[in-house]
């Protein structure tokens, strides 16, 4: 009877554990999805802001080809290679500005330049987010007893929007492994 209920305590124990960490799974993951959502809307209006510089600007420096690769951001494209190929855009845009100060007198370029202002603090604010969130799903994904429950659901590391958390994550990565390491070596 006593071997029933310790096989009872432990397996409801493990069944706790096991809940805990999904939760905590579930809800970063919901984090990385509404991240991914407001970076797919601030993009769009990247863009759209973008696009509506062009005539703008042609027609004040009377050129016919201004932010072309604008064009090569469609929805065939990840979240990951829009936010490049817009960033670049975006230099271009202020690059041609620096060089062309008379841009700066047309009221309507600069409300727009100020909307991609307060649009691109915002897409730093949610890539923050989903940085953040990343680091926490993918410090779960290689942490004991986490990463059980990874195998068991194919759970895989994400990948972050700069390099900065990447790295950052690796170097707290290999402490956990020296440390891992050095615990099992003193014991």
């Amino acid at each position: 009877m006593e071997t029933i209920l310790l096989i009872f305590v432990i397996i409801s124990l493990l069944a706790f554990i096991f809940t805990i960490i999904n939760n905590r799974f579930q809800l970063t993951i919901i984090k990385i999805d509404k991240a991914e959502e407001d970076i797919d809307i601030y993009l769009e209006k990247k863009k759209d802001l973008l696009s509506r510089t062009v005539p703008i600007v042609k027609k004040e420096l009377k050129t016919k080809e201004f932010l072309e690769s604008l064009d090569k951001c469609t929805n065939e494209l990840n979240n990951f290679e829009k936010n490049d190929l817009l960033k670049n855009v975006y230099n271009e845009l202020f690059k041609t500005l620096d060089e062309n100060e008379k841009l700066l007198k047309s009221d309507s370029l600069v409300k727009i330049l100020e909307d991609l202002n307060d649009n691109e603090e915002d897409i730093v604010g949610a890539i923050k987010y989903y940085n953040d969130s990343v680091v926490e799903f993918n410090r779960l994904v290689v942490s004991f007893p986490s990463s059980l429950l990874a195998l068991i659901k194919k759970y895989k590391k994400l990948e972050f929007y700069n390099n900065e958390k990447r790295e950052i994550f690796e170097i707290l990565n290999q402490k956990w492994k020296r440390w891992v390491y050095e615990f099992y070596w003193i014991y």
